[in-house]
This record gives C-alpha cells, structure tokens and sequence, in this order.
C-alpha cells in the first residue's frame, strides 16, 4: 500500500497539465509611427529611445528635493505599495494549494461507562492515545485547475506592481506640475505688485495733473480703475499662491520643506527634453498597459481553471503513526497504524453551473481585450497630443516673445505722446492693461509649456529602466 501512496503522488507531480488558453498578445489597435503634419516635431518614428530615471529628466534641485520627499511620504503611493504586498500574499495562499500540507496529530481519550452499557453490565473506564503524521485532503491537479488559479493569481499580482508604478509615475508627474504652477501664480504675484506700483505712480502724477489743471478728471477715473483692476488681480493671485501650497502639500504627504534649495528661474532650462525618435511600440511599457495585459493573462489562466472544473477532481487524505490504549505503550513496536483516504468527485448534473463559469471568464477575457486595446488607444493619443503640443508651443512661445517686445514698444510710446499731450490717457491705459495683460499670457504659455512635456514624459511611461522585468514577464526577487 506504500508503494501505491508514493505512484499515486509521483503521478500527480507528473501529471500536470493546463487547460489553459493559448495566449497571444492582442494586435495594438495604432498605428506603427506617430502622426506626421507640421504641428508635429520631425524624426519622432525614425529611431528608438530609452527613458531614464526622473532624476535626469528633472533640472530644478527644488523639485527634485520635493519629488523625493513625495515618493516617501505620499499617502496614495502608501496605499499601492499595501495593495502589491496584498496581492502577493494572495498569490502565496493560492500557491499553497499546489503541494501537500503535512499536518502532526495527537490525541488522547479517557472514557468512562456507567452500568448497563457494556457486556459486562459494570461500569469501566477506557483509553485511547494516538499520533499521526499525514497529509489532509490534498488534491491532485491532474487536469491544472490550481495551476491555472495560481498563474491567474501571479498575474494578478504584476498588475498591482504595475498600478504602483503608474501611481508613482503620476505622483512625480503631479508634484512636478504643481511645483511649476506654484511658481508661475509667484510670478504672476510678483507681475501684479509690479504693475500696481506702477499703476500708483501713474495714478499720483494723473492727479497732480489734474490739481493743475492740465488733465481732466476723466483721466484720473479711467487711471482709478486700471489700479483697482491691479489691486483685484493682486488678491486673486495670493489666493491661488495659498491654494497652490496646500495642493503642493497633499501631494508630498506633509509641509512643504523650509530648507528647499535655491530654484532656477521659470525662463530656465527646467527638463531635459524628451528625444525623438520614439516607435509607438514605446507604449507598451507604459504601467497602465502593463497592468492591463497582466489582467488580461489572468482571464485567459481564469477559462483554464474553469475548463478543468468540468473534470474530475481527485484528493488524497493519509496519514501514519500510532495508536495505544495506554500513553506509555504509544511508541512501542506493534502500535503502528496508518491511513490512506484517495477520493474522486465527478460532476454530473449541475444544472449548467460550470458551463456558465466557462461563459463568465470567456467574457472577461474578451472585456480585458478591449480594455488593453482601449488602454494603448489612450496612450497613443497621449502621447500624440504631448507631441504636437511640444512643436507647438515653441512656436506660440516665440511668438508671444515677440508681442511682448512690441507691447513693450507700445507702452513706452504711448506713455511719451500722453505726457506730451498729443493722445488722450486711454491710449496709455490701453497700452498698460495690454501690456499687463501680454506679460500674464507669457507666463502662463511657459506654465503650459512645462505641463505639456512633463505629461509627455508621463504618457511616455517616465520612470521605465530597460531590464526590470525578466525574460518570463516576472520582477526580479520574485
């Protein structure tokens, strides 16, 4: 009977096999090269490149402080690191299932019974010890139902180290815009207090103007009312400088740090360009797509096990030691006993139960198709519009460099023609409120600018290093 336990278990480890689907990855629903038209840059299909770590993608040694502080105290990145260590102790318990559990057993029973019950009509005391070592229920994964739930598990938990990674990314990305929008709204400030100090000093000489007779009272109404519009404005940016700090705040998981080192003008070269060259085969290293494809490995190890349950399933329950009425004869020679329970359930009727077990993760399979093929679609669109918004935007920048200068022009001449009385105030309040208004407008392209390559960076998969994954699709210590 030994010998036919141990058959019985190598057959099982032998005999293994998987129901499984064959799997194919999904076509990506994309074209194999970005669009090409004049609001794209050139070359961005011709070659591939990597992407490194965001330390070299960020310049400012501020945001670079703030995006460590981030990544060790945000609280959403806390709650995915919790959910991978979750998923892999969910794929430990369904590995388990794969092997034997060895259980040790003992017991001991003490009895007694009153007149009248036994044979001999007086009351008696018996006893009975035991000890035993076995193996409880174990079933055997001929047809590969618990390797199929294990791999459906395993790709459940890569999925989760992908969320991570997405979450991460998105952090950096986040902490890097609301850095820069703090910055660009300080600006803003800094604008505004310069041009109502200016509008103060033009409201002063209008008024002494107008004490001495040489301009008119309409002149001081309309030189009020561009300094009301600048002490309007000064509020609203102190307001979004506040908010812009606390929001800054959430992100980094506390206050920000009081020791920040020095950071570099807006007008600098913040981040290291993003290169050209970038195949749209890039987007599937992207977390969000990883995690997608994961989840759609999972659903096709999912049709494996519900295939396999339409089979026979077979367990094994045995266990050896010994057994005595007295404690102290447990371990003598002659005490052995042993125990060998295989068992096999065969459904037959379920009223289309496992059928419709099979149909549901069928139907999830083709759902997290469409949701992977969904997933590379919204990447590439992403990444499109980073594209041309980075074309773009150099241009509008340009231009609107350009205006700036002619602004400036502007002003200074219609300033000269007011103070020589040859134009009315209102071509000088014209030209300071477009003035004002142009140098908003620079600031804010620069802000979009900056925003628009770090969502680039982000729809790129920024963060990604070439050989964190293994041949088999695993991470390394797995």
């Amino acid at each position: 009977m030994n010998k036919f336990a141990l058959s019985v278990l190598t057959l099982a480890l032998i005999s293994g096999c998987s129901m499984n689907p064959e799997y194919n990855q999904p076509a990506a629903p994309v074209d194999n090269a970005w669009p090409a038209a004049d609001s794209y840059p050139s070359g961005t299909s011709t070659q591939a490149a990597e992407l490194g770590d965001w330390r070299g993608f960020f310049k400012d040694p501020a945001l670079v402080k703030l995006i460590d502080n981030a990544l060790n105290n945000n609280r959403d990145l806390r709650v995915a690191a919790l959910n991978v260590e979750s998923y892999q102790a969910q794929y430990r318990i369904q590995r388990s299932q794969l092997y034997p559990q060895l259980d040790a057993n003992g017991s001991g029973t003490r009895q007694r019974l009153p007149d009248g019950i036994n044979q001999s009509g007086e009351s008696s005391i018996s006893s009975q010890y035991s000890a035993t070592l076995g193996v409880s229920a174990w079933e055997l994964d001929f047809f590969g139902r618990l390797r199929s739930l294990n791999q459906a598990a395993l790709e459940q938990y890569f999925a989760t180290i992908e969320a991570q990674q997405g979450v991460r990314i998105s952090l950096i990305a986040s902490v890097a815009n609301a850095w820069f929008t703090l910055e660009a709204d300080r600006l803003q400030l800094d604008l505004t207090e310069q041009t109502l100090t200016a509008y103060q000093r033009s409201y002063d000489l209008t008024k002494r103007s107008v004490d001495a007779g040489a301009a008119s009272a309409i002149d001081l109404s309309q030189a009020k009312t561009a300094l009301d519009g600048a002490k309007v404005a000064r509020a609203q940016y102190r307001r979004l400088v506040a908010q812009d700090q606390n929001a800054l705040a959430v992100l980094l998981g506390g206050p920000i740090p009081q020791d920040l080192p020095a950071s570099l003008p807006l007008t600098d070269t913040l981040l290291t360009e993003v290169p050209a060259g970038l195949p749209s085969q890039l987007l599937q290293r992207r977390p969000d797509i990883l995690q997608t494809e994961h989840q759609l490995k999972a659903a096709n190890a999912n049709i494996g096990a519900a295939r396999a349950a339409f089979f026979p399933s077979i367990s094994l329950t045995a266990n050896a030691g010994s057994m005595s009425s007295s404690l102290s004869d447990l371990l003598q020679s002659g005490t052995g006993t042993w125990l060998f329970q295989p068992e096999i359930n065969l459904p037959i009727f379920t009223a289309g139960r496992l059928q419709a077990s099979l149909d549901v993760a069928e139907i999830e399979k083709n759902s997290q198709i469409a949701q992977y093929e969904k997933a590379i679609q919204q990447a590439f669109q992403e990444v499109s519009d980073g594209l041309t918004a980075r074309q773009t935007y150099r241009e509008q920048l340009d231009a609107q460099q350009q205006l700036l200068s002619t602004t400036e022009q502007y002003y200074t001449l219609a300033e000269r023609r007011y103070r020589g009385g040859v134009d009315s105030y209102l071509v000088l309040l014209d030209a300071q409120r477009q003035l004002f208004q142009v140098r908003q407008d620079l600031i804010n392209d620069r802000l979009a600018q900056l925003s628009s390559e770090v969502n680039l960076y982000k729809a790129l998969g920024g963060g990604w290093q070439p050989g964190s994954e293994q041949a088999d699709g695993s991470r390394p210590g797995d």
